[in-house]
């Protein structure tokens, strides 16, 4: 299927590893143009490297901390002067504390709000006026099933996950008459450091072994394993093309089934 965003340019959050460097490898075999931001300078320009071979383009890499305004104007205003108007966002960020309620402190809640949530409310309204003049853009949102399954040791991603299926839709019914569409992933166990995280808290917690964390994670997913990060990056690329634009306002799951709920 030609998904018909060639020379689209893309800005890929926090992508110098797992999810986020697979959407961005996924977006680059389309054609797009491709900027990407991590923390870490190294891990940054490594992966530049490599969706520059992989796609023969030349990619955009600035250091920014998705919590940080100022570094993402940074990162936005460096990727216009090199690329011209964003076409493309793919928001993203490592997860917030894993904790229960009462062991969570104020600091912890105001860091879960400034990566996970405000992050994609400040890229959002960086890219939107580009895309209302060009009468074309696509926003997509990664986030977790939590925002319709909520664990009780991720009580800040599942809070601050649900707000951002919210704004969401609300987004999306404010952008759609520019011919803007805003979607949210939502996505279940894949293989990333995120999950490598968890798996040593929750099996020291019970003590167990990682491999038999992992394969009881796997045995709670209808599908029997956990996703591999291209299979997210697919489900992206079809977001952001030309095909999927009559596809506003919704939080889709890729999970292997693992959401229980019909809606």
């Amino acid at each position: 299927m030609n998904l018909e965003i060639n020379y689209r340019v893309a800005m890929i959050a926090a992508a110098s590893k797992g999810l986020g460097k697979a959407c961005a490898m996924a977006l680059a075999s389309e054609g797009c143009r491709i900027s990407i931001c991590s923390r870490s300078a190294e891990e940054l320009e490594k992966a530049r490297g490599e969706i520059a071979s992989h796609s023969g383009w030349e990619v955009v890499s600035v250091v920014a901390d998705v919590s940080s305004a100022a570094d993402l104007n940074k990162w936005y205003q460096q990727t216009i002067a090199r690329f011209g108007q964003v076409d493309i966002l793919v928001t993203n960020t490592g997860g917030p504390p894993v904790s229960k309620f009462m062991n969570l402190t104020d600091e912890q809640w105001q860091r879960g709000v400034d990566s996970t949530l405000m992050n994609v409310v400040r890229l959002s309204r960086l890219v939107i006026p580009g895309m209302q003049q060009k009468k074309w853009g696509r926003i997509i949102h990664l986030t977790s099933f939590v925002a319709k399954q909520p664990l009780d040791d991720l009580t800040i991603s599942s809070t601050l996950r649900a707000g951002l299926s919210g704004l969401t839709k609300t987004m999306a019914n404010q952008v759609g008459p520019d011919n803007i569409t805003v979607n949210a992933v939502l996505m279940g166990h894949f293989k990333t450091d995120r999950q490598t995280q968890i798996a040593e808290l929750r099996a020291k917690e019970r003590g167990i072994s990682h491999e038999e964390y992992f394969a009881e994670v796997a045995a709670t997913v209808p599908l029997r394993r956990l996703g591999e990060p291209r299979e997210c990056a697919d489900l992206v690329a079809f977001l952001a093309s030309e095909r999927a634009g009559y596809l506003t306002g919704t939080s889709i799951q890729i999970d292997g089934g693992l959401t229980r709920g019909t809606m």
